[in-house]
């Protein structure tokens, strides 16, 4: 698309250019790439673009160019991209292409209607992100393609998602086995200075230039001599030096500030203008009336506007429009596009003339291009831009319609968010808009609901229940009962999603007692479907089974096959089986398919969810990678990744992938969620990513943990959060910690029945392994009364993970991943209690077999050590050997340097049988004793306190039969523990230590 003209000089931005021509040639070779452009309004952002993008059309490249626009509080789904492909649409070499993909017409407005309505909607949103990106990728085998995206910062929800999809996993995405990737390259521009805290392009901005192919431009400010050298280019007179000077000084580097300063200057009052609208008002000051009313008109329209709207908006006759229109151009105000179509040259001059207007002239001319745009051949996609027309004219009736208008066409099109915002701007509108001028069609409350699930579907569950408890304030009290129903139980739904347990009971229970039973009915079912979800939540079994069970003989009566399925999936369990039996899973795969026949794929998910964790439970990781994949394809073809199972299925895939041990690929398939997937994942993204970050010693994964409990609860983000935080704590040899983060944890998921998660037994395990370390240095040190209070929480911590491992989900005993992590406790129970068991740690390491392959190591160096202190030292090594191989595998670098001290207390030498009991956490505090640390030195550079490290120098002395520190150290001289270069004050080490010990 050929640019928009400029005869302003492009000064200053050769490296810029030349980084940008790079990027272009790289693309032409293809290896598709992405910028993203940064800047302050008018440093220089579309003047480099539109001359980045003249060298790319001379040399052959397409340029395609979309504007975001900003229309307040409403959005035009995917508005840079039809007007793209409205530019496409036009060129005949591309007609083959765009024929064999009709999203072109869809997203135009011009293909058939989706007659599916919200759920049709909804299962093509990911459709259409990949017809978008398929195109895009067949039209650059025609010719290599450059994408403009000017004004990200106003970009709509839809766009956003669409552009992170075509980064992430479209069309920059390279292809395998080093095939030549697509000749694309796409530049955004966004302003910097607009992206206050919550701006919602912020995130996006933060998980894209994460991606390799993607990388971020800042244009700065201009330096003085460049704005100088504008500044006398602009002039075919030379401007006096010292308002040249001027002007540079009060441009601040700001292009666009430094043209508007010099135009000023024409002005008939002398001097510079003290304020930015003063400034960018002198140049519109100076045209003719009926030109400055053309442009009060079009500033209204927006940044860009057609020539047959303007013409008929102004009221003028067509010579005395293009007389005006010249003057305007010429002075460089306006700038004409292809599409005889015209646009302010810099936004900042628009928002300026648009100020200037009255309140009367600013509302007349929004109605009369509200009724322009809804004249009898109106388009469909125009509806936003009406309801935001009529909004800015007080037509508030036609604002209503407009807004549901637009809601329908964004429903339809697959964009939620925009969906939403439009209900929500209806709402507004609703109470100030007679009942009799209001559009025929749904009340309030059943407005209100529809909001709510484009909420849920925006992966916004927070604001859905929102939504739901304002459409329950809303009924009155000769409300429908089957409404009134409905409100409750969907409001049920949505707070089971965001875990809030009692009051979704609460709501269930409102809602099953509202309709009655007989005549059977639809309703009813649903009701009972979502009371039976509830009830075993909140630990009401014997209530979800006698309503389960009658509920599921309805809706086999009425032929209700998705609520049966629904029904089936929370039933198993509550009876003779659960999803980690063959019975179980038989029943699973029933309900799964009685909700494909259905159509109904929320429940399908659900179906398959249950299915692939099943499978998790009963020891069989690999079965449940299949299972979640399926369930992912089948999310994916339904555009349902936003759903919670969806979530959850990533989550579960990501985290067997951690515990095969696959950890290059689960970090990989993290990065690709995140970036690609919806903006909800949260911490189902970023868990197995903080699990593999702590493993490999990174002492930032517990700061990024804590982070995550910031903002409302949310039980995935708690668990994960609790996690690695007990397990950091215990790595640094922190017992309060470790013991105080696994209570929290357990506190703050133990549901509204006082049932305790099922993490409960790792976290017991996990803490266990903390004050087993201290215990054993604290007897060595003769404290017993200190040792006496650890033993203590120490048996309360394992009577957790007893009662935890005995009691899982519906009652019955845990898996065996939860077998495992009591056996990992009761190991560390004896090692405490009694000293180290080698056939307790064995029990351990027997009990990961399943494919925890982390875990096992972990316990496989915990068997080591109770073999070499039962003086098997070639058991011990063969156990340290097989660890070794997995800590190298795995790139565990704590856990390496624990079994490399491991092997060096194990090699025959003449150390004397005390001097090899030291433990790896004493080693290190022996290498600092060596360097002449205080206990205080020793606490901060091992992360434990001051007065555990007092209790390992303790320990020290006792085993090497020392009377002091000094004699300490030379003991280890003298034994070989340490290397003399290691020694003395302030002398550095060969390298930090990592936290480890505690396992």
């Amino acid at each position: 698309m050929p640019q928009t003209s400029s005869v302003s000089p492009l000064v200053g931005r050769e490296d810029e250019l030349a980084r940008l021509t790079g990027v272009l040639e790289r693309a032409r070779a293809g290896e598709a790439r992405a910028v993203l452009i940064a800047g302050d309004a008018g440093v220089g952002k579309t003047r480099t673009l539109d001359e980045v993008a003249g060298r790319a059309a001379a040399a052959g490249t397409t340029v395609l160019t979309g504007h975001c626009v900003d229309l307040g509080d409403v959005g035009l789904p995917y508005l840079p991209f039809t007007e793209i492909l409205g530019v496409l649409a036009a060129d005949e070499r591309f007609a083959a292409v765009l024929a064999a993909h009709p999203v072109a017409d869809r997203l135009l407005g011009a293909g058939p209607q989706d007659a599916e309505g919200r759920d049709g909607a909804t299962r093509s949103r990911l459709r259409l992100f990949e017809d978008v990106a398929a195109l895009l990728a067949e039209l650059s085998d025609v010719a290599p393609l450059l994408l403009v995206l000017e004004d990200l910062h106003w970009a709509d929800q839809s766009s956003r998602d669409l552009l992170r999809f075509l980064l992430s996993r479209g069309v920059l995405q390279r292809p395998a086995g080093g095939a030549r990737g697509h000749r694309v390259a796409l530049f955004a521009s966004y302003r910097a200075d607009d992206l206050h805290r919550r701006h919602p392009l912020r995130p996006l901005l933060a998980e894209l230039v994460r991606l390799p192919s993607v990388e971020r431009l800042e244009l700065r400010p201009l330096p003085d001599g460049d704005v100088a050298r504008l500044v006398r280019s602009l002039r075919e007179r030379p401007l006096p030096e010292a308002t040249v000077h001027r002007i540079v000084e009060r441009a601040e580097g700001n292009a666009f500030y430094a043209e508007e300063l010099v135009a000023a200057t024409d002005a008939p009052v002398h001097g510079v203008p003290s304020g930015l609208a003063d400034v960018l008002l002198i140049r519109f000051e100076q045209l003719s009336e009926t030109a400055q009313q053309v442009l009060r008109t079009a500033a209204v329209a927006g940044r860009r506007v057609g020539h047959e709207l303007l013409r008929d908006a102004v009221g003028l006759p067509e010579e005395e429009l293009e007389s005006a229109l010249r003057e305007a151009l010429g002075r460089q105000l306006l700038v004409s596009d292809d599409g005889d179509t015209y646009s302010f040259r810099h936004a900042l001059a628009r928002e300026a003339v648009y100020a200037d207007l009255l309140p009367g002239e600013r509302a007349r001319l929004h109605g009369a291009f509200a009724r322009l745009l809804g004249g009898p051949d109106r388009r469909s996609d125009s509806a936003a831009e009406r309801a935001h027309h009529h909004r800015e004219s007080h037509d508030l009736p036609q604002a209503l319609a407009a807004s549901l208008e637009a809601a329908d066409h964004a429903q339809r099109i697959g964009a939620p968010a925009e969906e939403l915002r439009h209900l929500e701007a209806a709402l507004d509108l609703w109470s100030a808009v007679d009942a009799a001028a209001r559009p025929a069609g749904p009340d309030a409350v059943t407005l209100t609901l529809r909001a709510s699930a484009a909420a849920a579907h925006a992966g916004d569950l927070h604001r859905a229940v929102s939504l739901t408890r304002s459409a329950l304030a809303g009924l009155g009290q000769d409300a429908d009962l089957e409404l009134a129903a409905r409100v409750r139980y969907t409001l049920a739904g949505n707070l089971l999603r965001v875990d809030n347990l009692s009051a979704a009971f609460a709501h269930s229970s409102e809602a099953f007692a509202l309709i009655p039973a007989e005549p059977p009915s639809p309703t009813w079912v649903w009701a009972a479907a979502t009371h039976v979800m509830a009830a075993r939540q909140v630990g009401e079994i014997e209530t979800a089974l006698r309503v389960g069970r009658r509920a599921l003989r309805v809706a086999e009566e009425l032929g209700v096959a998705d609520a049966r399925a629904d029904l089936l999936i929370s039933v198993i369990g509550l009876e003779d089986d659960n999803r980690t039996t063959e019975r179980g899973r038989r029943r699973l795969r029933e309900a799964r398919e009685l909700a494909r026949r259905a159509g109904n794929a929320p429940v399908e998910l659900r179906a398959l969810f249950n299915l692939a964790i099943g499978c998790f439970e009963s020891g069989a990781p690999a079965d449940c990678l299949d299972r979640a994949a399926e369930g992912l394809e089948r999310a994916r073809r339904s555009g349902l990744l936003s759903s919670p199972y969806a979530r959850e299925m990533r989550y579960l895939r990501l985290l067997v992938r951690y515990t095969l041990g696959h950890w290059e690929e689960c970090l990989r398939e993290a990065a690709e969620d995140e970036a690609g997937g919806p903006p909800a994942a949260g911490a189902h993204t970023v868990a197995p990513v903080l699990y593999v970050a702590l493993a490999r010693g990174d002492l930032g994964a517990a700061d990024r943990a804590r982070a995550l409990l910031d903002g409302p609860f949310d039980w995935m983000v708690t668990l994960v959060a609790g996690i690695v935080l007990t397990d950091a704590a215990a790595l640094r040899g922190d017992p309060e910690d470790a013991v105080r983060w696994a209570r929290s944890t357990v506190a703050r998921l133990t549901d509204d029945a006082g049932t305790p998660p099922a993490v409960t037994v790792r976290l017991a395990a996990l803490a266990l392994s903390a004050v087993a370390d201290t215990v054993v240095g604290l007897r060595a040190a003769g404290d017993e009364a200190e040792a006496g209070r650890w033993t203590r929480a120490a048996a309360e911590l394992l009577e957790q993970a007893r009662r935890s491992a005995r009691r899982g989900e519906d009652d019955r005993p845990q898996g065996p991943e939860g077998q495992a992590w009591l056996a990992r406790a009761e190991a560390e129970w004896e090692r405490l209690a009694t000293g180290p068991v080698p056939a307790a740690w064995q029990r351990a390491v027997d009990g990961f077999a399943h494919g925890d392959v982390y875990e096992r190591a972990r316990c496989r160096l915990r068997l080591a050590e109770a073999l070499l202190a039962a003086g098997r030292p070639q058991e011990a090594a063969r156990e340290a050997g097989l660890a070794h191989r997995e800590a190298d595998r795995l790139g565990a670098a704590p856990l390496r340097e624990r079994l490399d001290d491991l092997v060096r207390r194990a090699r025959p030498a003449d150390t004397g049988d005390r001097a090899t009991q030291l433990t790896a956490r004493e080693q290190e505090v022996l290498r600092l004793l060596a360097r002449g640390r205080s206990n205080r030195q020793i606490g901060e550079e091992l992360f434990i306190t001051a007065k555990t490290a007092s209790v390992h120098v303790s320990n020290i002395l006792a085993k090497l039969e020392a009377a002091s520190r000094t004699e300490a150290v030379a003991v280890a001289y003298r034994q070989g523990l340490i290397a003399p270069e290691t020694a003395g004050p302030g002398r550095p080490a060969a390298r930090e230590p990592l936290p480890r010990g505690g396992r």
